[in-house]
């Protein structure tokens, strides 16, 4: 193992270090930055990067958080790093529009755990949320998250989806990802809002993410589910870096970006490789399916290029970061769900 990271300090360090093509890209940006959702689980280290990108750049720009601000001691957080932040409810009538004023948007708000039985819930925040938002941000450029759950499950030799498969979504969270989509492609195509689909499957954190599901699994020797038997992950940093990239592709009508690694990832030599670094045999259940999903990101990695942190790396670091107590934030990715039910 190359180096170690033993602490919520340095981890972030590494999540949050704006990359030299990033901070040339910032120098050319022009405007301030608004972040929409930024209290989910990628939103606080993609906001400190653009932060921290800034400073070295050499740049003064007004750098907005939106959110609930729902976990404690966040807002605070942020502010101290320089980030603006703005409370509010985007279901809240009037919310959206007193959303300060920005040439730039990342779109980052979703809903997709307990949407099975609050299905209106998850397309109200992901579509009618959505919409408005991109009402509000027609003369911007918008980066919107959305997600490789869209596209349908694809033979695991295929390469993956590609950004010309056609959408085929499995269930309601992920057909309210389409619906966010089209609600933005609506003023793109309408209202000449610029945007970039940033479909992205899965980031991954030391504290969250599918390998460390599975190590949680290992490490508890409760059986891994083979039923999805492949998937993609990124490193968080590389996802968050391209996302603020992305504001730079952004156009009407909108552009498609796969935001993943480019291995395909295997659940059963992945668990057995955990199990080796963990002491702790795994179990498995079931076995691997024909189809499962894949996306290809090699329009992403042709420009922009590789992460510096590969599967291999983000495996050893989940394992060490798991055997020393390190925290996880104990929100599962649910990756091995095929019926689309969240």
């Amino acid at each position: 193992m190359s180096e170690t990271i033993d602490s919520i300090e340095a981890l972030e360090e590494r999540l949050t270090c704006p990359d030299p093509a990033l901070i040339d890209f910032m120098k050319t940006l022009d405007g301030d930055l608004v972040i929409v959702g930024v209290g989910g689980k990628m939103g606080p280290t993609l906001a400190r990067m653009a932060a921290r990108a800034d400073e070295a750049a050499g740049v003064s720009r007004r750098i907005t958080g939106v959110s609930t601000f729902s976990q404690s001691g966040l807002r605070e957080q942020l502010e101290s790093f320089g980030v603006t932040t703005h409370k509010a409810d985007l279901l809240a009538p009037g919310a959206v529009a007193s959303l300060p004023d920005a040439a730039n948007v990342i779109y980052m708000l979703g809903r997709k755990f307990g949407s099975t039985g609050a299905e209106w819930l998850t397309w109200a925040t992901n579509v009618l949320v959505a919409g408005r938002v991109a009402e509000r941000y027609a003369a911007s450029r918008i980066v919107a998250f959305s997600s490789g759950n869209i596209y349908p499950f694809v033979p695991v030799d295929s390469g993956g989806a590609t950004e010309d498969t056609p959408p085929d979504p499995v269930g309601e969270y992920a057909m309210s990802c389409l619906g966010r989509e089209r609600m933005f492609d609506h003023f793109s195509n309408e209202a000449g809002a610029r945007v970039l689909h940033y479909r992205l499957n899965y980031a991954v954190d030391l504290r969250y993410g599918v390998v460390v599901d599975i190590a949680q699994r290992v490490l508890r020797q409760e059986p891994v589910d083979l039923g999805a038997g492949f998937f993609n992950v990124i490193w968080q940093g590389y996802a968050n870096s391209v996302a603020l990239k992305c504001l730079g592709l952004a156009s009407s009508p909108p552009a498609i970006l796969n935001v993943t690694g480019m291995e395909r990832a295997s659940v059963r030599e992945l668990a057995t490789r955990l199990g080796e670094l963990l002491g702790v045999a795994p179990v498995f259940r079931g076995t691997e399916s024909p189809t499962a999903l894949l996306s290809n990101a090699s329009r992403c990695h042709a420009r922009f290029g590789s992460p510096e942190v590969d599967l291999d790396m983000m495996v050893e670091w989940a394992a060490a970061w798991l055997k020393q107590g390190g925290v996880t934030l104990n929100k599962p990715t649910h990756f091995e769900a095929r019926d689309g039910k969240f």
